[in-house]
């Protein structure tokens, strides 16, 4: 790839991820990931400066655009928490460090219902600024910000669980499993699930509208990142003594082997076919891909 080519591919992705709503979350994955007993400043610090870094270079990239609801919410919070940490009593500032991960994956779960409650899912706001204004009230363009909403709703909800089961039950904020494993985990799986459903509804329109294009992305495509997380897992287990050798032996080895039975599943194999099959009839029908291609792009 020529150099040129490449610095416009790269661009292209910085693009997309500055507008996705993974930009709106990264405060609330550096505060769920990094909080734990004598990091509560760290950790706020940092999810507040991302915070405002984002409101930045939202209003730098769209000068006049309106501000989201994530985007004012990840200030606010981070604000008032960083406010509270300066001038809480020694036994309250304790207890932020032990329970501010769970309050604030508590705080984004509730955000992401309020608005889905109000009709206004938070992915929505930014989905709008890719698609044109007459896709605003497509029934799957809607559809698809509540699902991928909720999904992100439910890893901070699950997040938020772990870290208590650690807190609560376990008595160890630092346990491997409930305050990293569990939590990472889940948040692999909405990032994915953010990019993966987005492709099925775009696939499932090509083909109601017959146009060539890329076949529907299977469910197994999803959970690949997930197995590859089993391998670093594994890895800690055996350094940081989180479980007996053999379970972070066994947890690499099942990783390696469930990563490359996910890259090879039959769907792959159709899939190929069927992008052969595309590359032909856009060659003798190039005309084909105006027949409302993009009317169901999430």
């Amino acid at each position: 790839m020529s150099r040129d080519r490449w610095e416009t591919a790269a661009g292209g992705r910085l693009s997309r991820f500055l507008d996705s709503p993974v930009i709106g979350m990264s405060p609330w994955i550096a505060m769920s990931v990094l909080v734990g007993p004598g990091r509560f400043e760290l950790a706020v610090g940092i999810a507040l400066a991302l915070a405002v870094v984002i409101v930045i270079i939202g209003r730098v990239r769209a000068p006049g655009s309106s501000f989201k609801i994530l985007e004012v919410a990840d200030v606010v919070f981070f604000a008032v928490m960083a406010v509270i940490g300066l001038f809480a009593s020694a036994g309250t500032h304790r207890w932020l460090e032990n329970y501010s991960g769970e309050i604030s994956n508590i705080a984004l779960l509730a955000i992401a219902l309020g608005s889905m409650a109000v009709r206004v899912p938070f992915t929505l706001q930014y989905a709008r600024e890719q698609v044109p204004r007459e896709r605003w009230d497509d029934p799957a363009f809607l559809r698809t910000n509540y699902y991928i909403t909720g999904a992100w709703g439910a890893a901070f909800g699950v997040a938020a669980i772990s870290g208590a089961i650690g807190d609560l039950v376990l008595h160890n904020s630092q346990n491997l499993w409930t305050g990293w494993v569990i939590q990472i985990a889940a948040i692999i799986l909405a990032l994915q699930f953010t990019q993966w459903y987005p492709e099925v509804i775009r696939a499932r329109g090509r083909r109601e509208h017959h146009v060539p294009g890329p076949p529907e992305p299977p469910v197994s495509s999803m959970f690949i990142p997930l197995a590859g997380y089993l391998i670093p897992v594994g890895i800690v287990v055996l350094v940081a003594g989180g479980g007996p050798t053999w379970l972070g032996v066994a947890l690499i080895v099942v990783g390696v082997l469930l990563t490359k039975s996910l890259r090879r599943t039959p769907e792959d194999g159709a899939g190929a076919d069927a992008e052969s099959g595309t590359a032909g009839r856009e060659t003798e029908a190039p005309g084909n891909a105006d027949r409302g291609g993009g009317s169901h792009r999430p």
